[in-house]
């Protein structure tokens, strides 16, 4: 087992699960404002979906276009998948060439670790997944999918 590609998985797994819980959200149910994080569930989805590409571009010196505002849930369903295709191959290129704590300078000109860079993403995703979860119960839907660690793996091995 290699701890980065679970990681990866799972963290990919859990973000795609809340998108297709939100996909019959209204357009009103996505932008209704809660009093926290992002405020709402679009805001929050369009937040996090392009902070992977976001940081994937800084650790390689590329420009990458994160552009998410008033996108239906599929179309953000159909970003993460590329943004996050993109960035895993990123991490998995960094671990594969044993270059995890090479570093590179940030938008702020503060220098970090691929390594770090990459759990960072990962732990914010995290974080924010979790208010996705609190709004989607708020808005009434139904069975609000749990998308830890152990249930992705449970998932995996009991199918």
């Amino acid at each position: 087992m290699d701890l980065l590609d679970q990681l990866l998985d799972h963290d990919e797994w859990a973000t795609t699960t809340l998108l297709e819980a939100s996909i019959d959200l209204t357009d009103a149910q996505l932008d209704q404002p809660f009093d926290i994080g992002r405020q709402t569930l679009r805001a929050t989805y369009g937040h996090m979906i392009p902070n992977v590409a976001f940081w994937a571009g800084l650790m390689t010196g590329q420009h990458v276009d994160t552009e998410m505002s008033n996108r239906t849930t599929a179309e953000m369903i159909e970003c993460h998948k590329r943004f996050y295709a993109d960035f895993a191959a990123t991490a998995r290129r960094f671990r594969d060439e044993h270059s995890l704590n090479d570093t590179y300078l940030d938008h702020y000109g503060v220098r970090k670790a691929m390594g770090g860079t990459i759990l960072m993403v990962m732990l914010h995703n995290t974080e924010h997944r979790t208010e996705a979860q609190h709004f989607l119960q708020r808005l009434g839907v139904r069975e609000v999918p749990e998308v830890d660690p152990g249930i992705w793996e449970y998932g995996l091995l009991n199918p």
